[in-house]
């Protein structure tokens, strides 16, 4: 049974309907430009993040790390300012121009990727990886945010389909150009000495892939910024003579937090799928190199060749056909969104499980890439169907809650896989059955939590539907 609206959410959503009828919607070239520069930042971002991923064995060697401290570089280290800041700076989205924080963010990202290739010891490359964490976390809910006022609700899913083409790029050049670079600078001696500095050589490899970052930072500074779609004052989170304290709870995310929890039968099993997903999915990546090295004896050039083509396939044809299985179910059923995504993460979890059990690197690495194509098969129904159950203004915060949520755990399960190996297994050389027993443990409970949620996303969408939103 579907909830019934209250008089308070029939008057917003009425007044809101009024506000958007009226304002004109900007043109769709200055929208398309606004795709291309969100897609190249996430482009950067997600290159950087593999370039570093793969830098793996080689940061082991240099700094005489265990897996579980590897683990924590790789992941829990970038969380740190992250969980400090993100909600704040996500803040920033809902009341200041788009353009600059998202300009800003990605500009501080590949500056500080670069520093990291000039850090003299491990406190300092942790140092680094701290602000990666904090430059990152306004990026997904300012591009959300921003292309929601561009586009036309019937545009989204096309919309958020396009956008998967920088996580695309990124993660599959990351692996291909990423081994390639390895390699390369494996031919240089083993330290630099240059003004006064000591560099390993493959921290050259981090000066070079930060960069761009800063070129990825101007293209939105000629973005033009479009008017946001909600009524006048709403960005307004409290009123204006409310107490400081009511205020800095609010600017924290207090009432987007509040908002989840009052709808928590539709949120919680979506955020609990997406944090156990996370834990694997996320963490993963930044094993695959030490995996592939220490079971197969595959160099970071070999692995990055093979699983980078077989990526961008995947990739490609996981959108494609995501794209097409929930049209098809959007036909037929109000949850289509939320019934897609259980379906696909069913086949994750089996083609996850059996990655580390293949008996060669090709058919590891097959089953990596299967697992990368259902993950891009779900991504854009998952991250609709959060789009369509929150309040415009409330957006920017909700989104960086429930992204908080993906970034948190998969942040952290670098270091979970790390720590089954440091601790319970024993063995570092037997870093597959540590991936074994965490896709075993999470992702099927995650599956559970996604099947969970698709009765009460219906009624909300149903709710949703009587207030004509």
């Amino acid at each position: 049974m579907a909830i019934a609206p209250n008089a308070t959410e029939l008057q917003a959503a009425t007044t809101g309907a009024t506000g958007d009828k009226d304002q004109p919607w900007p043109s769709e070239r200055w929208g398309f430009y606004a795709l291309f520069c969100v897609i190249f930042a996430t482009f950067i971002t997600f290159f950087d993040q593999t370039v570093f991923q793969m830098l793996a064995e080689k940061m082991k060697g240099s700094f005489g790390m265990t897996d579980a401290m590897l683990g924590w570089v790789q992941g829990p280290v970038s969380l740190i300012a992250y969980v400090i800041v993100g909600i704040p700076l996500a803040r920033l989205v809902d009341i200041y121009p788009r353009k600059w924080v998202l300009s800003l963010g990605i500009a501080a990202l590949g500056s500080i990727m670069a520093l990291g290739g000039i850090a003299q010891n491990l406190g300092q490359l942790i140092g680094t990886r701290l602000f990666v964490g904090a430059s990152s976390s306004a990026n997904g809910p300012g591009s959300y945010s921003l292309l929601l006022d561009y586009f036309r609700p019937m545009r989204i899913p096309l919309v958020f389909a396009l956008l998967q083409l920088g996580y695309i790029g990124g993660s599959s050049l990351g692996n291909i150009v990423g081994g390639q670079m390895i390699a390369w600078t494996a031919t240089f001696p083993d330290t630099i000495h240059f003004l006064g500095l000591s560099i390993f050589n493959w921290q050259l490899v981090m000066v070079m892939v930060g960069t761009p970052g800063l070129l990825a930072g101007l293209f939105y500074v000629f973005l033009r910024e479009p008017p946001r779609r909600s009524p006048a004052g709403s960005h307004k989170l409290v009123a204006d003579d409310a107490s400081a304290g009511r205020k800095f709870a609010a600017f924290m995310g207090w009432d987007a937090a509040k908002a989840i929890w009052e709808r928590k039968q539709v949120f919680l099993p979506l955020f609990a799928a997406l944090a156990l997903s996370a834990v694997e999915s996320q963490g993963l990546p930044a094993w695959r190199i030490p995996f592939m090295a220490r079971t197969y004896g595959w160099s970071e050039a070999e692995t990055g060749a093979l699983l980078g083509t077989l990526m961008l396939v995947s990739m490609l044809a996981g959108i494609f056909a995501g794209g097409v299985f929930v049209t098809w179910m959007g036909k037929r059923y109000k949850d289509a969104n939320i019934r897609a995504t259980a379906i696909i993460f069913t086949c994750t979890t089996i083609v996850t499980i059996a990655s580390p059990l293949m008996p060669t690197g090709e058919g590891a690495i097959a089953m990596m890439a299967a697992g990368v194509f259902f993950g891009l098969a779900g991504a854009p129904a998952q991250n609709a169907a959060v789009q369509r159950i929150v309040p415009n203004e409330k957006r920017g915060q909700v989104s960086a809650l429930y992204l908080f949520m993906f970034t948190f755990f998969g942040g952290l399960g670098s270091w979970v896989i790390g720590s089954v190996s440091t601790y319970i297994i024993g063995d570092e050389q037997m870093i597959w059955k540590a991936i074994l027993i965490t896709a075993c443990i999470f992702l099927p409970t995650a599956t559970f939590f996604m099947w969970r949620g698709i009765r009460p996303y219906r009624e909300e969408v149903e709710r949703l539907e009587a207030l004509g939103l």
